[in-house]
């Protein structure tokens, strides 16, 4: 990351070159460091380096270790893929009850999401991490002991409100521990997880599909619980989140938590400060909810990024492809289920390697380059998949070629989802609104983001059936493409900008078609 004092700074601050050589523009006010301890860092010596460096590697960890409900998830999304294959044939439920079985998840986390909100403003972010976990522990147990759909479900109910306070409060804190030059790569560790769950699901399916099938996907389903316990230990770990602390009236122990997190004493009162005068805001205006069903202009055009991102990032049918891969490669050609497996295994190494090249990317080239290259690619990928199917339908492209270019857009589409709109949409979200609104704000995302997943999953199959996997994928490319319109006309670019430009930034008419630029949102004063 660049460092202000330098001379790199107007062009970018150093690091990694800009996206297309463009560099960053923008250097952020609150990541000024004192010449003489960047020449110390530089040098390899001194006190100032031990500070520096102990207090990144503590807020590293702490991200980590708040993410690891994410791999709930994506396990949960991976290994549902297959596991459905081998339900389907002990419990002999039809295809309506898969739809169900693995749309609902998305709805019911939506709940978990919501519920999170308010659970987190009450009993502390960092508790909130383990109570989703505790939750998703009964769930996963349920599941796999279940001898019937109706307790299959209700299993999958539990699991699902546990993932939705999971996906809702580690966003949330890490944005609240970081500093802001590290914020992006930091917020978009939970995608890391999901993906990192996702593959670990994939493997598990390919691993014990070779168990009897009233077996088989018990274990899959039992394999998950393992992530859920190690958050005990994480609890002993991390640090309540300073804001929170804040909020609670208990400035000391917020102190004291920056003072970890921060590379100076100077440098943590002076967060405290910020944090302090925030907080006071929010005690003024208890009624968030209200404030974000009858926004002012300004919130308004913050809620239209953050909600419609997380709108975009599902209704482009990731879920789908994710949940129905094994399908979709049948449909391509592929019959054998090892062999369906396996290649779902490709998927989950594709998407897991590419979220961690976004990570990379995210605070050097910026959100919103980031946001292009994923909504194009993403929609290239799903064109070229639903006429490589179309074609085979008709008798004019040969299997073999039809399997290679549904592995390959497939992988193509997971890709590009995780290198942009994948982990960007949590981070944009978690940055862009103020303290007082924030926890609810990214509730709401959540919600309309497991909404928009639970109604594409629950209804792939029969879309697939009335108008083919040809045409579910034409109409996901359609919404793509619409997405990279959305994108252009009403995401702003809020990696490295100065806190000063905030408020005239987010009074702009951001629909206008240029670039939008806005900072650090929690720091923008409400008006009345």
């Amino acid at each position: 990351m660049g460092l202000p004092g330098a001379s790199g700074v107007a062009n970018g601050g150093g690091g990694m070159p800009g996206f297309l050589g463009r560099k960053s523009r923008y250097v952020r006010m609150d990541d000024v460091l004192p010449q003489e301890q960047e020449a110390v860092e530089d040098s390899g010596g001194g006190g100032g380096v031990r500070v520096r460096g102990v207090a990144r590697r503590y807020v590293f960890f702490c991200s980590v270790f708040a993410s690891l409900n994410h791999v709930l998830l994506g396990y949960d999304v991976g290994v549902m893929s297959g596991c459905i294959i081998f339900i389907q044939k002990d419990l002999h439920i039809n295809e309506v009850q898969q739809e169900v079985l693995v749309g609902c998840l998305s709805f019911i986390s939506l709940l978990g999401s919501l519920a999170a909100g308010r659970t987190s403003d009450a009993i502390g972010r960092k508790w909130t991490i383990g109570l989703a976990a505790a939750i998703f522990q009964v769930g996963a147990l349920v599941m796999t002991l279940a001898s019937s759909f109706a307790m299959l479900m209700a299993g999958r109910l539990l699991a699902g409100i546990g993932i939705g306070f999971g996906l809702m409060v580690a966003p949330v804190y890490i944005s609240e521990i970081s500093p802001a030059a590290l914020r992006g790569s930091f917020a978009s560790f939970p995608e890391i997880f999901i993906s990192l769950g996702i593959l670990l699901g994939y493997v598990s399916n390919l691993a014990f599909a070779g168990l009897p099938d009233h077996i088989n996907w018990r274990v899959m389903l039992a394999a998950g619980i393992l992530p859920s316990i190690s958050i005990a230990f994480v609890l002993t770990v991390i640090p309540e989140s300073p804001r929170w602390l804040v909020m609670q009236v208990s400035a000391s122990d917020a102190r004291a938590v920056l003072l970890k997190v921060t590379e100076t004493k100077e440098e943590a009162e002076e967060r405290l400060g910020e944090i302090e005068e925030s907080a006071r805001a929010t005690a003024a205006d208890k009624a968030v909810w209200r404030e974000l069903m009858r926004p002012s202009p300004v919130v308004l055009r913050m809620l239209v990024a953050g909600l419609g991102v997380m709108f975009f990032q599902q209704a482009t049918g990731i879920d789908a492809l994710v949940y129905y891969s094994p399908t979709i490669f049948r449909d391509a050609g592929i019959n054998s289920e090892g062999q369906l497996l396996a290649a779902t295994v490709a998927v989950g190494i594709s998407k897991t390697v590419f979220i961690v090249i976004a990570i990379a990317l995210v605070d050097n080239v910026g959100r919103k380059p980031l946001l292009y290259v994923s909504t194009i690619g993403i929609t290239g990928c799903l064109a070229t998949l639903a006429a490589a199917l179309s074609l085979l339908a008709r008798g004019m492209l040969p299997s073999g070629v039809v399997i290679a270019l549904a592995i390959l857009t497939v992988c193509g589409f997971v890709a590009f989802f995780s290198v942009g709109i994948g982990p960007v949409n949590m981070v944009l979200s978690s940055e862009i609104y103020p303290l007082r609104l924030r926890a609810q704000a990214v509730a709401a995302g959540l919600a309309v983001n497991r909404l928009t997943s639970g109604a594409v999953a629950m209804s792939f199959l029969s879309i697939c059936r009335a108008v083919s996997v040809a045409g579910a994928f034409t109409a996901f490319a359609a919404v793509s493409a619409l997405s990279v319109v959305f994108v252009h006309m009403f995401v702003p670019e809020t990696s490295g900008k100065s806190l000063e430009q905030i408020e005239s930034l987010f009074a702009s008419d951001i629909g206008t078609g240029g670039e939008v630029e806005l900072g650090d949102g929690e720091h923008l004063v409400h008006k009345r």
